[in-house]
């Protein structure tokens, strides 16, 4: 069974406040990105990890999901050399930990 593809529009914008107490927005960055996993799901599921916040749950899987799929387009840069197979075998233990049982693609 073929997974179903997802897609998340990442907008980050700064967020400034005047010394009127208004707040300026100036976007920073933004950028589609796509994939198979469930974001919200595996942020559920990080929270187990004892976070001493929800927010840091939302951080690490982004910070995750994004490390790995910039590894995995770019597996032949010398950067990922040394860190790419430590990358691996960190995400590996962290599945196990968390319950998940999916598949790369």
């Amino acid at each position: 069974m073929e997974k179903q593809k997802k897609s998340y529009y990442v907008n980050m914008v700064e967020a400034n406040v005047k010394d009127n107490g208004k707040i300026k927005m100036d976007e920073v960055l933004n950028f589609n990105f796509g994939g198979h996993h469930d974001i919200a799901a595996m942020v559920e599921k990080a929270k187990s990890l004892g976070f001493a916040k929800d927010k840091h749950a939302k951080e690490f899987v982004l910070a995750m999901r994004f490390m790995h799929h910039v590894i995995k387009k770019n597996s032949d840069n010398a950067l990922f050399a040394e860190f790419g197979p430590q990358f691996e075998a960190f995400k590996k233990s962290l599945k196990a930990q968390v319950g998940c049982n999916c598949e790369e693609k």
